[in-house]
């Protein structure tokens, strides 16, 4: 995982509609930027629409949403529309950010070992840095608690 304190990478991923966007177009802005596993599986799922019962708020508070996962832009479309999902998904099937961000890791489940994105949040601030790192987090609670911080 990346550390506090450091510089977000940067990246150009496709969004659900196949525009081109880079976390440097984000610039100015803070970025919740959040990685899960996979579309339409209960735990995404849950934390997608986790975070888009708080959009309004991120919005309030000047914040950008974004999940980034290995699916397909296709697949983010389907997602979102099932889902109403009103903030950013980028699709990464290169693992371009995934793995810039150091969240591909080793994974066991229920005793099988496997490659696969481990579910975790960064608060990037306005001028790219990363202020806070969420590691493992829980898809029900997640987006609460990233209100609760910059709130704070």
């Amino acid at each position: 995982m990346l550390e506090t304190g450091t510089k977000a990478p940067d990246f150009a991923l496709e969004d659900k509609d196949g525009n081109k966007v880079t976390l440097s177009d984000f610039k100015g802005q803070k970025v919740i930027l959040y990685f899960y596993p996979r579309d339409n599986t209960p735990g995404c799922s849950r934390q997608a629409c986790a975070f888009a019962d708080a959009y309004e708020e991120f919005k309030t508070l000047n914040v950008a949403v974004i999940g980034i996962s290995k699916d397909s832009v296709a697949s983010h479309q389907r997602f979102a529309e099932k889902y109403n999902l009103p903030f950013i998904l980028l699709s990464d099937p290169e693992r371009q950010a995934i793995e810039g961000f150091d969240v591909w890791k080793e994974k066991k489940n229920f005793g099988k070992v496997s490659m696969g994105v481990v579910r975790t949040t960064y608060v990037i601030d306005e001028n790219g840095i990363i202020e806070k790192v969420m590691k493992k987090v829980k898809p029900d609670t997640n987006a609460a608690e990233i209100l609760e911080y910059l709130k704070a």
